[in-house]
């Protein structure tokens, strides 16, 4: 075994990956960008080794730096994670040659699996089943679009190389092929320096299910069974779960062997994970499935694998990464109840999962799970952490177990409903709603059930009454000063004939409400507002308020963060900004209508030029953020009259384009 690694990624998997090591007695060495250096692995880490500026591309993906710093600090083996060089099979040899050992597969299986086309061609002569496609090497739009008419429509464009959903594009009908063609190369050259692609059809009614395998270096492969991954959005994964539901043993049998078979094929080492797609049109089916490509490094989603199995992936990987058998037979691997993760993002769902950035001022995780089920959260981050724009932005993992489907997908609800973050928005509240959802509870599910369901799933709940009277509470500071002991603390600001009145603001700019807060007794408000006004009790049991008074019943807990206070009640939160009386609440007026950008990115391409007249709908321009395009539309007609130009690295909120007004257009 190893007696010190380097682990060559950040966030939640490295922190995960440190956790292992340190019980198993391995030393680690963290490495860190310029945005990192006061992340949460690198505080856990033995040793830290400093790497480049934020964006990736110049630090976590430069290998050069990353193999010095395990020279520098003596390890013997790097563990790359997943995402980043994971999967770079340059760099595996290039930390062979350095004397160091790589914690995963060899470059040889990389390169086998990296490029689905090559991959598919190598799984047909396994054996293994394929999806109906083109995986040739020829990229003229002409040959892709004739491929595609005789692969029938739906098909999907998706990049050769890479995951993740990147690259990949649906398209229903012949005249959508050049825009989406172009726009997946785009995008693929981005995430991956790669823009060939694939044509596949598009199985109308599918099923996401990967069988996870693992390898030695003595021609043992086995499997630790399947998992569900069809919950998706964008083609990401949202929430998966092991065993896969409806599975049967027939169909577990064959998927299982053809996982097998796949890994054989290129002499796998290491844990990877056979992904295939299943038409459920008619139910699982033993001949209704097909390859879709392999992952060949560790699976975001691993844990659901681990709670129900009872293994750690991670220590299977240092121990055969370091020549040890694999460390049980496949007899002696069983399945024991039901496991869920879902994946917690600092996106926002009503906006179409936009990315968000922020600072994290709240975070609470349920503490533990319920119907005896097990609760794990695997988080990167800390309270206080930022969430920044040059990676993925995961906050973490909420994971458990439990006897069967039904009690795990219960208790994943009730942890979803008690997680509270304040400082960015997130998809807590999406992911308890699809908790809920009824055919995800049945076990009905396919890619599609978030597409189907997408304006229930992501439509804000409203927040109970009272919300923003306990908000203004909260912010005024004015609950501990009521709640004292000290009679000239609660008597602070005393007035002779009546209860003096402390002035409170919420709203953003342009939408402040103003409320005066009088002082009644221990627990007791008024909270007026314009000519009215209601007498609340306030009441705190530890973390949780109840208020009470004029019809209000509210229970809920609540965050005080830099520009405001969220409440959380009823698994849904809502953010109340305190305007600062210091700042100009009315910012100076911006000749003609303006389109901002809804995140941080990139502009990556400019379809339009000032002057020019463009209809509503009409593409504009396209913004990259999170290594995914998003494209920006004109919400009518017009005339531009300024745009961004292409290279522009913006935030969220600057201006991308600009109108001519009205009397401008018609001069």
């Amino acid at each position: 075994m190893f007696s010190r690694i380097l682990i060559a990624n950040r966030g939640e998997i490295a922190v995960r990956i440190i956790r292992t090591a340190r019980r198993l007695g391995i030393g680690t060495v963290a490495v860190y960008s310029d945005a990192d250096a006061d992340a949460l692995h690198v505080a856990m880490a033995d040793e830290a080794v400093h790497i480049g500026p934020p964006a990736a591309a110049e630090s976590y993906l430069k290998a050069s730096r990353i193999i010095r710093a395990a020279q520098e600090t003596g390890v013997e083996a790097i563990h790359p994670g997943y995402g980043f060089l994971s999967e770079n099979p340059d760099f595996v040899e290039a930390v062979e040659r350095a004397g160091l050992v790589f914690i995963g597969p060899s470059a040889a299986s990389i390169r086998a699996m990296g490029l689905k086309d090559a991959a598919k061609r190598l799984m047909e002569k396994a054996g293994v089943p394929v999806v109906p496609g083109y995986h040739g090497e020829a990229q003229d739009l002409v040959v892709l679009a004739t491929k595609a008419r005789e692969i029938g429509y739906p098909v999907l464009i998706k990049a050769r190389a890479g995951g993740g959903g990147k690259g990949m594009r649906r398209v229903d009908h012949p005249d959508d092929f050049a825009e989406a063609l172009a726009a997946a190369r785009r995008e693929a050259k981005s995430a991956f320096g790669d823009d060939h692609v694939l044509v596949e059809k598009y199985i109308a009614r599918p099923r996401h299910i990967e069988v996870q395998v693992f390898g030695d270096a003595h021609g043992n492969v086995v499997h630790l069974f399947e998992r569900d991954c069809s919950l998706q959005r964008r083609h990401q994964k949202v929430i998966e779960e092991a065993p896969a539901p409806g599975m049967t043993d027939a169909m577990r049998a064959a998927m299982t062997q053809a996982a097998v078979k796949a890994a054989k094929a290129i002499a796998y080492r290491g844990a990877g994970t056979v992904e295939f797609i299943a038409d459920v049109s008619d139910g699982l089916k033993p001949d209704a499935f097909w390859f879709m490509e392999m992952n060949t490094r560790l699976q975001v989603e691993h844990p659901v694998t681990e709670m129900v199995t009872g293994l750690d992936l991670v220590e299977w990987q240092l121990r055969v990464a370091s020549g040890e058998p694999l460390p049980l037979k496949q007899a002696d691997i069983a399945l024991s109840g039901h496991a869920f993760e879902a994946r917690l993002y600092a996106e926002d769902p009503a906006r179409g999962f936009l990315p968000a950035i922020g600072t994290l001022d709240h975070l609470h995780f349920a503490e533990t799970a319920a119907d005896g089920a097990t609760l794990r959260i695997d988080a990167g981050v800390r309270e206080g952490d930022a969430i920044a724009p040059f990676y993925d932005p995961m906050i973490a993992k909420i994971i458990v177990h439990g006897k069967d489907r039904g009690t795990a997908l219960s208790a994943l609800g009730a942890a979803l409903r008690e997680t509270e973050i304040a400082g960015s928005v997130t998809n807590a509240a999406f992911l308890a709603r699809l908790t809920a959802h009824e055919g995800f509870a049945a076990g009905d599910v396919d890619t599609g059930l978030i597409e189907r369901d997408l304006d229930a799933l992501t439509t804000p709940a409203e927040m109970p009454r009272g919300a923003r009277e306990l908000a203004a509470l909260v912010a005024s500071g004015l609950i501990d000063r009521a709640a004292s002991d000290d009679p000239w603390g609660a008597l602070a600001g005393y007035s002779h004939f009546n209860a003096p009145a402390y002035p409170m603001s919420l709203g953003p700019a342009g939408e402040t409400e103003r409320f005066a807060i009088a002082i009644d007794g221990p627990e007791r408000f008024t909270l007026s507002a314009g000519d009215s006004s209601v007498a609340l009790r306030l009441r705190r049991d530890g973390r949780n308020l109840l208020l009470t008074g004029s019809g209000i019943f509210l229970q809920a807990t609540a965050a005080r963060t830099a520009d405001g206070v969220t409440i959380f009640a009823g698994g849904t939160s809502r953010h109340f900004p305190v305007p600062n009386p210091l700042e100009n609440a009315e910012s100076e007026a911006l000749p003609g209508e303006r389109l901002t950008a809804p995140m941080p990115g990139l502009v990556k391409q400019v379809r339009v030029s000032p002057g020019d007249m463009v209809k509503k709908g009409q593409p504009l321009l396209v913004l990259e953020a999170m290594k995914m395009e998003h494209m920006i539309a004109a919400p009518h007609d017009g005339m531009v009259e300024e745009i961004l130009a292409e290279g522009e690295q913006v935030r969220e909120g600057t201006t991308l384009v600009r109108f001519a007004e009205e009397e401008t257009v018609g001069a």
